[in-house]
Formats: structure tokens, C-alpha cells, sequence
């Protein structure tokens, strides 16, 4: 028996942080047999971004759940890569608001496919699976 096992419900959080992470290495796995320099962590910020023409830092961290440091250092880190611009607010110099640039534009055509395959593949799991299902009823209630 494992630590793991052994532990059982004492380390539920290590055991779905390892999920998580290797479901997102999976993801990250298919952009890359896609020839797509994508990351999975940059999802959030990207599909808000496709559904807004800007949004400031503060309403991606709400939106994304996270530290406004930690959106905000997501953000440098897409700016350095050229994908995402940020621009003074006009009506409120505090604000930073964030846009796709035109290489982040590009790069959102190619992950859409992805995006819209591994919907249709989680979908097809949550239809056969009842635990997926129980799973994802739990998360929406939260």
C-alpha cells in the first residue's frame, strides 16, 4: 500500500492536485501534437479575453478566481510573449485594461478547434460516466 492509500481521506487534496495536474500536462499534450505553443494556464485569460474586447486586471482575477498578483504576473508573462496588451483606463489611470494583441488574436483561432474537441470529449465522458456527472452537479452548486 502507498502513502496515498494508506492516508486515504487525509490527503484528498494532494490526490486531486496530482489530477489536476495531470489532466492539465494532457491538455497541454494535445496543443502541442496540435504544433500549437499554448499553455493551459493561459485558458482563463484567453477565453474571457475572446468574449471581451478588454477587461481590466482586477475583473479577470474576480472572473479567474485568483490573486490580483497572480493575474496580474499571468498578464506580464502573456505581455513578454507579445499575446495580450495592457492600456490605461481613460476614465480611471489606476486601471490596467488588457486586449488580445494581433498574435494573441491568431493564436485564439488555433486553440478554438482544440477548445471545441475537448469540449465535445468531456461531454461524451460526463454522458457516460455517473461519477463525472457527480462530480461536475457538485462544482456547479458551489
Amino acid at each position: 500500500m502507498n502513502l496515498y492509500q494508506s492516508l486515504g481521506h487525509l490527503v484528498l487534496g494532494s490526490r486531486l492536485r496530482r489530477l489536476s495536474e495531470a489532466f492539465l500536462a494532457e491538455i497541454n499534450r494535445a496543443y502541442q501534437t496540435a504544433g500549437i505553443d499554448f499553455d493551459a494556464s493561459w485558458f482563463p485569460v484567453f477565453y474571457l479575453l475572446s468574449k471581451n474586447d478588454a477587461l481590466s486586471i482586477k475583473e479577470l482575477s474576480e472572473q479567474i478566481e485568483v490573486s490580483h498578483p497572480a493575474a496580474s504576473q499571468l498578464i506580464t508573462n502573456l505581455k513578454k510573449r507579445g499575446l495580450v496588451s495592457t492600456d490605461t483606463c481613460s476614465d480611471d489611470g489606476r486601471r490596467q485594461l488588457v486586449t488580445l494583441t494581433a498574435e494573441g488574436r491568431e493564436l485564439l483561432k488555433q486553440v478554438i478547434p482544440v477548445w471545441d474537441a475537448i469540449s465535445l470529449s468531456m461531454a461524451d465522458l460526463v454522458a457516460k460516466d455517473e461519477n463525472c456527472k457527480t462530480i461536475i452537479a457538485g462544482h456547479k452548486r458551489a
